[in-house]
Formats: C-alpha cells, structure tokens, sequence
C-alpha cells in the first residue's frame, strides 16, 4: 500500500475513533483501535523524516553562507537515511499475526534424560527472556522427568498490553520452532564424555474463540488418569483429557489441571493454536514455508540451533549466527540470536517487497 493510501487511512480512523456512535460497539472500536495503533509509528516516522527533510534544506541553504552549518547538514543527512530506512521496513505487509500472543510446545527428544533435562534449560532460558521483557507466562500443562527436566510442557507467552512493531511476543519468537541440539557432558555421563541430544520446540500463535471454529463432530475426546514423573498416577480420577481433531489429525493433551472439565479448556485452547497455525500456512506460502521449518520429529540431525557446553558457543545455523555467550543466553540474553533471525527475514521481506 502507498504511503499516501495509509495517511488517508490514518485521518479517516481518527475521525472514526473520535465518533461516540462508533465505541457503542465495543467489537468494531477494538478493531480500528488495532489498525490506528499499527499505522501510528509509521505515521510518526513519515512526519518526522518530513521534519529532518525540511531542517537540512535549510541548513544547506544556511551552509552555503556561513560553513559552521556544514556540520548540521552533515548530522540530518545521516538522520534522514535513518529514518528513510525505518520508515521502508515500517511499510513492509506486517504478518497478521504480529499481535498475539504464543503457545509454546517443547519436547524431549533423542538422548533420554538427558534429553529431558535439555528442555528443562530451554524452558528456564525462555522463562527468563519472557521475564526480562515483562510478559506474562502461564504454564498450560507440563510432564516432567525423573530428574527434573521436562519430557514435554506447554507454555502462553502473553504480550503485556500494546507493544511497538517488532517487539511483540510472536514476533520474537516465532523463529523459534526447530529441533535444539546439545552438546555437552551430562550428569548421567561417568566417563566424562561429551554427548549430543536434541529438543524440540514448536512456537504457534493463539487463537482468539472466534478465529477457528470447531465442530464437537471432528473431536475424539479421550480421558485417563494424570501420570508424574516415571509415569506413577498422581491422579485417582480420569482428569487427564486427550482430545483428537479428527479432520487434521492432531492430538493435544492436558493433565495439569485438577478437573477434567479444565484440562478440557487448556486442551481447546491449545489446539485451536494448532488449527490457525494450519489454517495460516495454507493461505500463505510464506507461512507455509515457516511451519515447514518447525520440527516434526525430534531427530538430532534437524537442526536449528545447536548449543555447545564445552566452548560455551551458540550457532543458529539458518542464519550462520555464532556467538560464544551460551553460559548468558541460557540466563535469558537472546536478545543476539533472535535479533539475526528477525534481521534476516527483514532483508528478505523487503527484497520481495521491492521485486
């Protein structure tokens, strides 16, 4: 869209916002108080590059007279190519779902226990991340190992209210899904050796009740007893709730809640996650390729991301990203690895934007 269409846009929602007749409905209001939020940094920017354009034509013409100005012109031309580079990947088709927020599934893979206490550094990695950033985590259902790493957890990651483009929760963290793969001496290794194990992560944003519709008639709903650790009911009655989507072919569970009825609910909850994530990639090729990229088994050689304990390096090898910090960003500084891939993907959406 040209900038001119998003301007007229933008006066047109401020008249709309400022119609009483329109916040009668509260459903309409949300939505063009959604689109006015997303179009206002773009906005801003415009009318600030218009601003520094205007300073350094005058700074030009006063330079020509007097050359202390030299210096100024100097200063707002790098601040013009700074905020004309903005303002192109501002314009860039946002992904629709920029402002959701996450359901994250990390699993145990190969390596057995190991393989679980993996997951269990993943999670605390992500839980931190999330913590330094002020969002909001919920824990939605969790079966932990015998030494206290994960064979699989499910966990929300809430935005806490309106975040600038790029800085929202899926869009840090939707690169996320792919097989994680450790290198390290675990604590089940008595000879010392280094081993190498993988986890897998699959990052899906959640759907609102009336983005995917579900028919009773597609579930196959199945309740058993709550197992812990080494698989030992913890539950007397039949809690734990498995619900099958029969048309896709997807199976959720959920046993952390004390009701069957509320297993019940983090399990819809979960997979209408999973069928918008699916209806997203059928309608778009570029999602499609996304969740493509997502793990399907947890195999170490599906690699995304491969964390070495002994020379303390991480390596994102869809991007060539290596750092040697793995000891911080297990304490939660991603900041680095999700910057590259967010970077990458911006250099690609504007080669296709400009093609």
């Amino acid at each position: 869209m040209k900038l001119d269409d998003l301007l007229g846009e933008y006066y047109e929602l401020e008249q709309q916002l400022a119609d009483p007749d329109v916040h009668a409905d509260p459903g309409r209001a949300r939505s063009l108080g959604k689109r006015y939020s997303q179009l206002t940094p773009v906005i801003a920017a415009y009318r600030e590059l218009q601003q520094v354009e205007s300073d350094l034509e005058a700074a030009r013409e006063l330079a020509a007279e007097d050359r202390s100005f030299a210096e100024e012109a100097e200063r707002l031309e790098a601040e013009r190519e700074r905020l004309t580079e903005r303002l192109r990947v501002l314009l860039i088709p946002r992904d629709p779902a920029d402002d959701k927020n996450v359901i994250m599934e990390v699993k145990a893979g190969e390596g057995g226990e190991e393989s679980a206490l993996f997951a269990g550094d993943l999670v605390r990695m992500y839980l931190r991340y999330a913590e330094q950033r002020g969002w909001k985590t919920e824990v939605i259902d969790a079966t932990e190992s015998d030494l206290g790493g994960y064979k699989d957890i499910t966990i929300a990651f809430k935005n806490k209210g309106a975040s600038e483009p790029g800085e929202g929760v899926w869009p840090r963290l939707k690169f996320e899904g792919g097989v994680h793969r450790v290198q390290r001496v675990p604590v089940t290794e008595s000879q010392g050796r280094i081993h190498t194990s993988a986890a897998g992560v699959l990052v899906v944003p959640e759907a609102e009740d009336i983005e995917v519709e579900v028919h009773d008639n597609d579930l196959r709903i199945d309740v058993y007893r709550s197992s812990g650790p080494g698989g030992q009911s913890v539950n007397t009655t039949d809690s734990a709730v498995r619900i099958t989507h029969l048309p896709t072919g997807i199976v959720v569970s959920c046993q952390n809640e004390k009701s069957q009825l509320q297993n019940k609910e983090q399990a819809m909850r979960i997979l209408r996650a999973r069928l918008y994530a699916e209806a997203q990639a059928s309608a778009d090729a570029e999602a499609a390729a996304e969740r493509k990229s997502q793990v399907r088994t947890v195999d170490r050689s599906e690699r995304v991301r491969t964390y070495n304990f002994p020379e303390n390096r991480i390596s994102d090898h869809r991007v060539g990203y290596k750092a040697y910090n793995l000891d911080q960003v297990l304490d939660g500084d991603l900041n680095g690895v999700l910057q590259a891939l967010i970077d990458a993907d911006t250099k690609e959406r504007l080669e296709q934007a400009q093609s």
